[in-house]
């Protein structure tokens, strides 16, 4: 019996982490064409494309003219874009204090105590 069912779909922020790993993995600016290949080839051009427009609209890449296409560039990492969609989610809340206050209370006791280490210090930071 031959097994017919179509490969797994990649959520997009699975799809965007990976076209930034690969970003992040060349030696400067790289095309839309070299992510596809660095990625296997087994997503189309055009997915590519998207992926980068929509990391581009979220500030996570740059891109330049060069020639008749673009090149990329990845402007944070990994821990920069969670950051960025963690903000991005704080923002589309009405109650911002009701959410912190519940995520502060989740966290296990080293993750707090590092988040108030972070805060000191930018606190302290901010002084200078």
């Amino acid at each position: 019996m031959t097994d017919h069912r179509r490969p797994r779909r990649r959520g997009q922020g699975e799809l965007e982490a990976q076209v930034l790993s690969a970003l992040r993995e060349a030696d400067g600016p790289a095309t839309a064409g070299w992510v596809q290949e660095r990625l296997g080839g087994d997503l189309a051009y055009t997915t590519v494309i998207t992926i980068l427009t929509r990391l581009l609209a979220k500030n996570a890449v740059t891109r330049e003219r060069a020639g008749r296409s673009f090149l990329w560039t990845p402007v944070s990492d990994q821990a920069g874009l969670a950051a960025h969609r963690m903000r991005r989610l704080l923002d589309g809340e009405r109650d911002r204090e009701a959410v912190l206050a519940s995520f502060v209370t989740s966290l296990e006791p080293d993750d707090e105590r590092l988040l108030r280490e972070l805060l000191e210090k930018a606190e302290d930071d901010g002084e200078g």
